[in-house]
């Protein structure tokens, strides 16, 4: 940033010129002189803010047309009709000009909601901020149509979908990701569906007796042994086989575990 003192050669110049225009030693011109004095010592403070380059601060447009970039991109996964508006920077916030600005959301915030989006500039003489982002995502809701019990197995008719704006992550907007799973919870009539209320049915329960496959380089290996915990499809669970030895597989259904040899 470029800073005027009374040392620089400018600020001299003009002071010589001002003297020069101020000595009343001409009557006919001694108006015009004091005019140009009052122009001259008047206005070098602003001539001064002009010296002030625009390329030595940072544009707040460029910090927020890469918000918006930025929140553009981390919504577009989302479903249903995704608006949202970025606020304005601040005028009086003033920051040096950063070559490589970085925008970021802080560690577990959302890109959902009322929300706030981070921009930094890395560096010992970096800087940093915070603007508002404001972000409205409008879905179909999976409600449910009555009261349900935990560990109710969801059926079609159990749900139904309304129109609404998602307010949290996690909310079930597509009847596919909820028809045949199990409650882990009971919940009341017309509440929204969320993923971490499922779960997918068991097709190995603990105490069950199952069949433990060890495939290999042409060879299987089949043998009994008892699960050791509850799991669904394509889960990792525990076997005990009938030697005492604890195993880790794979759930498969028919009670199946399949391990590594």
């Amino acid at each position: 940033m470029v800073r005027l003192n009374a040392e620089t050669p400018l600020i001299s110049e003009v002071k010589k010129l001002s003297s020069k225009a101020c000595r009343p030693d001409n009557v006919v011109m001694k108006n015009l002189r004091v005019m140009l004095c009052f122009v001259l010592l008047l206005g070098l403070p602003a001539h001064a803010k002009e010296l002030q380059s625009p390329r030595e601060l940072q544009s707040h447009s460029e910090i927020r047309q890469a918000v918006i970039a930025f929140v553009r991109a981390g919504t577009e996964t989302l479903p249903g009709q995704v608006t949202f508006k970025v606020d304005q920077i601040d005028p009086r916030v003033v920051l040096a000009v950063c070559h490589t600005v970085e925008i970021f959301v802080p560690p577990g915030t959302q890109l959902l909601g009322n929300t706030m989006v981070g921009a930094r500039c890395p560096g010992k003489n970096g800087w940093s901020l915070f603007i508002p982002v404001h972000i409205k995502v409008t879905v179909d809701l999976l409600l449910a149509n009555k009261p349900l019990l935990q560990g109710h197995v969801l059926q079609s008719d159990d749900i139904s979908s309304q129109p609404g704006e998602m307010t949290q992550p996690g909310l079930i907007t597509d009847p596919m990701q909820a028809v045949g799973k199990v409650l882990k919870m009971g919940i009341s009539s017309g509440q929204p569906l969320k993923r971490d209320m499922l779960r997918a049915p068991y097709v190995i329960t603990q105490g069950q007796t199952v069949q433990i496959l060890a495939d290999g380089a042409g060879y299987r290996i089949s043998f009994t042994g008892v699960a050791l915990g509850n799991a669904a499809e394509s889960q990792g669970v525990q076997v005990k086989t009938p030697s005492g030895q604890v195993v880790n597989g794979t759930a498969r259904a028919g009670g199946v575990v399949v391990v590594q040899p």
